[in-house]
């Protein structure tokens, strides 16, 4: 495997018109956060991208539905994001955005390149325009009836109903989902990029060349490309976006998904200005794209072509996408709010973070869609994290405080299970590199854990509490054993749990080499530390300036070896890793789901209802004047109503015509019980012929109206009239 001098790692750009959610922590962002710890531990020079995608059509639409511009939709989720990544510890070494001035700069002179190349192909076309919008409609924004499965809510790329995949023109009876007018087909011109052309490349670079990519990433391109390449559209008419750099291109932007992965580019320039082409154009640069699959082609197939046509940049050498994570066992949902907020998670659990990412990590979708469920969420934590990790911790510290006054004891009386457990810990960081470095995620948070695993079970096992009555001196190397396999942990679980990890070494009163930092200086390596006496201030330098008496520097070439903290070290005071997720946290929680999914299913319910009731039925034949003269219908009022035994849908009615009292049997039970027709007056077709129902003598029929829902209500008069009125 080819060695590189540095490694830039970029995560997808989440799109400004929304929150954070989990799904997109499981899908791309803690997976790149993991690696990018890792490998800055590691002593890997690496610089970690990412910022908002704030183009594009669902951000003007919003605007207009709030009547602002889409610059304060973007402003707005540019910080709520943000701040959310930053809240769960994911450092990028800069967040930047598609609204930035670099970023339009860069774009435009990306494009005008390929243009002046002549790389794109110009096609004019009809397309779908809303003539009240005033503006051509992307197939998200049109919406209609699915031609396969009747579904009247397929949009005009897909139907969600069946899944199939559609054109605008497929669908039936297309309607704007700005005005919800029939769009109209005007003519445009568009540049596209000729996808086909570089479909050999793609194959030979693709599959031949990266079949140790994820079989998840790997089957999907070798669909797309099975399936022939199309040219793809870069422009689009729209004036939210990074303006068409070139003559007769008035109103047109760049396409979004064009815009978005020089995104990329724009911010690693905006960090280093001056030295960014070695991260994108150095052959020693390592690049890798962390996305969720939804991305798939993009960061596959369509970035890696326009990269190619533009002539000197690297290609990812790595695109380790995550499948989707569902919620209790429903399809995450941004326009449904089927979500977990990750800014609200930070505000409802607060210091919880590491449980946060623990969680999505242990349950990564990583080869196939996954679940997340509050349940599972308490389980992990309170089974794993507090009473496996924390309690081995907790009872390693406690007891040193409380036999050595917090001092590492000296190793005085070892034995044979002592370096066979510490022994037992390389293996577990050998899997966890191996597993890492092949972005297996899952699985290296489950070799961190066995290291925790190797400590509770030696503590248990060993039980120095009774040991220390008969022997300190054998208490002594216990603890002093159990003391390193937590130093092991403040290194293992820094990728994964960085504030358990930060906490443990507090704990520890030692810092840990933290890499590189670019936010800091290109090349300046960090190191974080506690100095003794200094309670729980957390205190950064560089790791060239002179080390404080008294520090204690982990690295990560230190994990599984024998000794990390030496006899007479003097620890910190002892404080709970992890605490428990009560049943009434994790209750709320589902509780709110339940509220949205019921609120849901009532407003589609309310709205299924309305759309029924507009139907009307078809007319029935055309009758004569004469016909409808022999009708004798009158006004009549109900003065006793009973059911009809055994059955469920008829009342036994005894009414005043005016002329007479009779009775009519009517099938209205399933609407109207029989105290609500008392008193009632209604409309009656009184010279109907006599017809005997479950024994019963019926004369006349109740006139009634139903609607689309199916529900039948009764014809009225508007004021009370005599009974026997005529009607006609």
């Amino acid at each position: 495997m080819k060695q590189y001098k540095r490694t830039l790692v970029t995560c997808a750009l989440p799109y400004a018109n929304g929150p954070v959610h989990i799904g997109h922590l499981a899908g791309a962002y803690i997976p790149g956060d993991i690696y990018v710890r890792y490998l800055r531990m590691r002593g890997e020079d690496v610089v970690f991208v990412c910022g908002s995608d704030e183009h594009g059509v669902p951000i003007t639409i919003k605007a207009r539905e709030q009547g602002v511009t889409p610059q304060d939709i973007v402003d707005r989720y540019h910080k709520v994001m943000k701040d959310a990544f930053t809240g769960l510890g994911i450092n990028f070494d800069i967040y930047s955005r598609t609204s930035s001035q670099v970023h339009a700069e860069n774009a435009s002179e990306f494009f005008r390149k390929l243009y002046d190349q002549d790389d794109f192909v110009t096609k004019e076309s009809e397309q779908l325009y809303d003539e009240e919008a005033k503006m051509f409609l992307t197939d998200r924004l049109i919406e209609g009836t699915c031609p396969k499965c009747g579904n009247p809510k397929a949009y005009g790329d897909q139907c969600e109903k069946c899944g199939c995949t559609l054109s605008p023109e497929e669908l039936i009876d297309p309607k704007s989902k700005l005005s919800g007018t029939t769009p109209v087909k005007k003519k445009t011109k568009h540049w596209y990029l000729p996808l086909d052309k570089y479909e050999p490349w793609l194959r030979d670079w693709i599959l031949e060349q990266h079949k140790e990519w994820k079989t998840n990433v790997y089957g999907q391109c070798k669909s797309w490309l099975d399936g022939g390449l199309q040219p793809r559209a870069v422009t689009r008419d729209l004036d939210w976006g990074v303006p068409v750099p070139v003559e007769g291109a008035e109103g047109k932007v760049l396409y979004v998904w064009f815009d978005a992965p020089i995104g990329y580019i724009s911010n690693t320039k905006e960090l280093l200005p001056e030295s960014w082409e070695k991260w994108w154009k150095d052959p020693e640069t390592r690049l890798i794209h962390f996305i969720g699959k939804d991305n798939i082609v993009f960061h596959c197939i369509v970035f890696p072509s326009m990269l190619k046509a533009y002539g000197d940049y690297i290609l990812p050498e790595n695109v380790p996408a995550n499948e989707f994570l569902n919620l209790e066992g429903d399809k995450i949902s941004t326009s449904r709010n089927w979500a977990v907020w990750v800014h609200e998670y930070e505000n409802e659990f607060p210091g919880q973070e590491d449980v946060l990412r623990y969680v999505l990590t242990a349950n990564a979708p990583e080869t196939k869609d996954n679940d997340f469920t509050w349940k599972d969420f308490q389980g992990r934590n309170n089974s794993e994290l507090v009473a496996i990790f924390g309690n081995f911790v907790n009872r390693a510290v406690v007891l040193t405080h409380k036999y050595f006054g917090g001092a590492v004891p000296a190793n005085l009386k070892p034995e044979a299970v002592d370096a066979e457990t510490l022994a037992s810990v390389k293996p577990c960081r050998e899997a966890l590199e191996k597993y890492i470095e092949t972005f297996h995620f899952r699985e290296a948070l489950k070799e961190a854990m066995n290291i925790a695993r190797i400590g509770n079970k030696y503590i248990s096992d060993m039980e120095p509490w009774k040991v220390a009555k008969e022997d300190m001196d054998r208490c002594a190397s216990i603890l002093y054993t159990c003391l390193q396999l937590c130093a092991e942990l403040a290194i293992a679980f820094e990728p994964f749990t960085p504030f358990g990890a930060e906490k443990l070494r507090h704990m520890l009163r030692v810092g840990l080499d933290a890499g590189t930092d670019h936010r800091t200086g290109e090349g300046t390596p960090t190191v974080n530390f506690y100095k003794p006496g200094e309670g729980k201030a957390l205190h950064t330098r560089a790791a060239s300036s002179p080390a404080t008496t008294g520090d204690l520097i982990l690295t990560w070439s230190m994990l599984g070896t024998s000794e990390l903290i030496p006899a007479g070290h003097q620890l910190g005071e002892a404080e709970l890793l992890f605490r428990k997720i009560e049943d009434a946290e994790v209750d709320a929680q589902i509780a709110k789901l339940e509220a949205i999914k019921k609120a849901r299913e009532e407003a589609e319910a309310a709205k299924a209802a309305a759309e029924a009731a507009k139907k009307v039925e078809p007319q029935k034949p055309e009758v004569t004047f004469d016909d409808f003269a022999a009708m004798d219908i009158r006004t009549a009022t109900v003065l006793a109503a009973e059911r009809v035994p055994k059955t469920d849908k008829l009342l036994k009615l005894t009414i005043d015509t005016g002329i007479d009292q009779r009775t009519i049997v009517s099938g209205i039970a399933e609407y109207y019980s029989p105290e609500d027709m008392l008193g009632k007056q209604i409309c009656i077709l009184a010279n109907l012929a006599p017809r005997v129902i479950r024994g019963i003598e019926s004369k006349g029929m109740i006139l009634m109206a139903k609607q689309g829902d199916g529900k039948m209500r009764f014809i009225t008069p508007q004021e009370v009239l005599a009974n026997g009125a005529q009607i006609g």
